[in-house]
């Protein structure tokens, strides 16, 4: 390891304690005092529901999954640490969010999973597809990484991609 890696090894584990982490959630709606909650929680929120319950593709109008990433990840793969686990990846899928927000204003949220098997990583992508708005796989070994994509893609009715395959491919055509 270089002096100068070494310098910003040490600098990256005190901003880590530090911060406890690189992202958190923030309100977009104003709270100005408690009588807000009537709106935003109960009983305005029920108008909400019933809406989306009526038209589920209403929940990208009316909810963040317009703009919601789940960055999922098993930890097998982590770009050159390898099978880490996940929680371990969690510090690489948090830094991927930031950039998924700062570079281009996508809320992105980190799942690290601990999955067993490639069916186990599509049915936690199964179950929480109401959620988001498009899946980015991240860090997943191969071949297990082809079959969940594919998978993954016949199956739901959201965006999903596989950072390590797309995103590659995206930088080589842009060059």
């Amino acid at each position: 390891m270089s002096e100068e890696s070494s310098k910003w090894f040490k600098v990256a584990i005190e901003a880590s304690r530090r911060y406890g982490g690189k992202i958190m959630v923030l309100p977009k709606v104003p709270v100005r005092k408690l009588g807000d909650f009537s709106i935003w929680y109960t009983p305005g929120v029920a108008a909400v529901s019933k809406e989306i319950n009526a038209d589920a593709d209403k929940s990208f109008e009316y909810t963040w999954r317009w703009n919601a990433i789940a960055i999922l990840t098993d930890g097998s793969r982590v770009l050159g640490l390898g099978n880490v686990g996940p929680e371990a990846a969690m510090p690489v899928m948090e830094g991927k969010s930031l950039l998924f927000k700062y570079l281009g204003g996508v809320d992105a949220v980190p799942l690290p999973i601990r999955a067993r098997t490639q069916d186990d990583i599509v049915s936690v992508a199964k179950a929480i597809e109401p959620a988001f708005g498009g899946i980015n796989l991240e860090d997943i070994e191969s071949p297990k990484c082809f079959y969940v994509l594919d998978k993954l893609r016949e199956e739901l009715k959201i965006a999903i991609w596989h950072d390590d395959q797309q995103g590659t491919a995206g930088a080589i055509l842009a060059a």
